[in-house]
């Protein structure tokens, strides 16, 4: 069974080159379907060794009018309020959103999103890395998801109670 709904990778206004690259990366190795960038600091990165950009379609524009129909937009991010990833479940349709490392994504994301998770680290990660681990638990948590969807489609019908003979 394949798996259902996708994942979208949105940057706001990314920082560092080599970072953008090593996050299109991830999103290349954990098969996300979209990736969007808002801001005009971002191009052409050597670290995106698998040419992602190649694979995926890449939009350049406002983050909350690229948004596709149905999907549920993510902000992830270190703010007050953010839920932990360890307990989040990830939404079948997700938009995840990445910051720049300079700053947060601010009230003009977040105002949008109707979730925010962090990741619970000692410091902060950087961008690269942060895509990755989502997108691992994401694919982790998706997986584990759907095993045990195929396994109570597939359970054997309940047994009915042994008829007692009759004297």
């Amino acid at each position: 069974m394949s798996e259902r709904g996708y994942a979208a990778i949105g940057f706001y206004h990314p920082k560092c080159l080599a970072n953008v690259g090593g996050a299109f990366r991830a999103a290349h190795c954990y098969n996300a379907k979209l990736l969007l960038i808002q801001g005009q600091r971002y191009r052409r990165a050597s670290t995106d060794t698998p040419q992602a950009y190649r694979h995926i379609p890449l939009l350049r524009g406002t983050l909350k009018e690229l948004i596709p129909y149905d999907c549920v937009p993510v902000a992830v991010d270190l703010v007050p309020g953010a839920r932990s990833l360890h307990s989040y479940t990830h939404p079948e349709r997700a938009m995840y959103i990445f910051g720049p490392e300079d700053s947060t994504l601010g009230t003009e994301i977040l105002s949008w999103c109707r979730d925010v998770i962090y990741i619970p680290m000692q410091g902060c990660s950087n961008l690269a890395a942060t895509v990755n681990v989502v997108l691992y638990d994401r694919s982790k948590k998706r997986q584990r998801e759907e095993r045990l969807l195929m396994a109570s489609a597939y359970s054997p019908l309940q047994q009915q109670p042994e008829q007692q003979p009759s004297p």
